[in-house]
């Protein structure tokens, strides 16, 4: 055998030289064709018994244990029957109870304004004056022809009892004195007539005076009447003049806060022109869509449980207005409900989901809440048929830590697996006693 290695060497190395004097293009063929030679030497030379050795020896089947583990031990749990609130889900928008844009009754420069965006305002608070000094004049113009009219019926300049004895005046008076002269002129002129001294002519002039004094009475009188009217018309442009004094402070109508400020510190405002947006931030106004087949279970007065997004509380109300239509577009029943919120945490516009409490005492199917396995947004729990693990798939409504609500699934009396970890369909199991 080691010759003819040795002869395979001098034939590799005699077509190496052989290629140094052959051109380029056909040194590669070459040095293919020599390999290719000692190979079919290599194989002609070697011995039968190397030839004939068997390429793979058979590998020896080893037949494995069958698994003879015992089944595994699960505990069960029957389903129960309790009495639950039965709810309905609806979906809606948070709003503010109120919302108000407070504007200026007066015009005016606007002196101080003292709220900003999301400042909390309560009812009567001072929240932006218009400069008072123009209305400060003008309440004392008026104060001043008040006085004026109150001396001209012979009251004191200042006070507030505007009563007077009619009779007392001193038009009046004048005009009485006049009257009754005239009346004792006529009288002792109709004595002397009777007498023959003087002719009729002159008691007829005495009747006319008489008559002319009577009407100077009257028209007394009725100045006094007349000065009694300007005095209560200075008196109400008294207090119009201190209404628009008393409106140079704008306050805010109710509880709540700023959702928006809309005038600045020097701004000249005319009447109507906005200063802030005030929202009412207690309670809270919830408008949520309740679907057609639900809407005959709800009622106002009906307790609402609310959730937002992020939050985990859960918020309170009751149902208070209920839309007389069903919205031909979506078959949604628009409902209003009012939610408490005295820490103010919630907020006007929020996406909120309402749970509303249409049975208080409704029987319901409930299992433990960790024999659930929920997988891809299906729940299923596993069963136990004969020796079995099988799987149902359940519809669940309310859940807390503890157990589960069912709706559809199971019946009253089934059994379930409390614990289901990784068992599979099909597994046999042993179920504990």
């Amino acid at each position: 055998m080691h010759a003819h290695f040795t002869q395979g060497i001098h034939v590799i190395q005699g077509w190496v030289r052989l290629r140094s004097w052959l051109p380029s293009g056909v040194r590669g063929r070459a040095v293919w064709c020599g390999c290719l030679a000692t190979t079919l030497l290599w194989s002609q030379s070697a011995p039968p018994a190397l030839a004939q050795q068997p390429q793979q020896r058979p590998r020896e089947e080893t037949s494995a244990p069958k698994d003879s583990s015992p089944p595994k031990t699960v505990k069960m749990a029957k389903v129960a029957t309790a009495p639950l609130e039965r709810t309905t889900v609806a979906l809606g928008s948070l709003a503010a109870f109120d919302q108000a844009t407070v504007s200026v009754k007066v015009p005016g420069r606007l002196h101080s304004i003292a709220v900003d965006l999301g400042t909390l305002v309560r009812r009567g608070q001072t929240i932006a004056q218009i400069d008072q000094q123009d209305y400060q004049l003008r309440v004392q113009q008026a104060d001043a022809a008040v006085a004026q009219a109150r001396v001209r019926l012979g009251l004191p300049p200042t006070g507030i009892n505007d009563q007077i004895n009619l009779e007392q005046t001193s038009a009046v008076r004048q005009a009485r004195v006049l009257s009754d002269e005239s009346r004792a002129n006529r009288d002792r002129l109709a004595t002397l007539i009777e007498q023959g001294v003087i002719p009729r002519v002159q008691l007829d002039t005495a009747e006319a005076s008489y008559k002319v004094t009577l009407s100077r009475l009257e028209d007394a009188r009725e100045e006094i009447y007349n000065r009694q009217a300007i005095l209560v018309q200075r008196r109400s442009d008294l207090d119009i003049t201190r209404q628009q004094l008393a409106d140079t402070v704008i306050q805010a109508p109710f509880d709540g806060a700023i959702q928006e400020k809309r005038a600045s510190t020097g701004e000249f405002l005319g009447a109507g022109a906005p200063l802030a947006t005030i929202v009412r931030m207690d309670p809270l106004r919830l408008r949520a869509e309740v679907p057609e087949r639900e809407a005959a279970r709800v009622h106002v007065g009906q307790t609402v449980r609310v959730t937002t997004e992020g939050d985990p509380r859960v918020y309170s109300g009751r149902i208070a207005r209920l839309s007389p239509t069903i919205t031909p577009q979506n078959r949604m029943l628009i409902a209003e409900a009012e939610v408490t919120n005295r820490e103010g945490t919630l907020r006007p516009g929020t996406f909120a989901r309402a749970e509303i409490v249409t049975d208080e005492r409704s029987m319901s199917l409930t299992v433990p809440t960790k024999a659930i396995v929920t997988f891809a947004g299906v729940d299923k729990v596993l069963t136990v048929k004969e020796g079995k693990i099988v799987e149902k798939t359940i519809t669940t409504r309310r859940r807390t830590a503890e157990w589960t609500e069912v709706t559809e699934g199971l019946a009253a009396g089934d059994s379930v697996v409390t614990e289901p970890g990784n068992l599979q369909s099909g597994q046999a199991v042993a179920v504990a006693e």
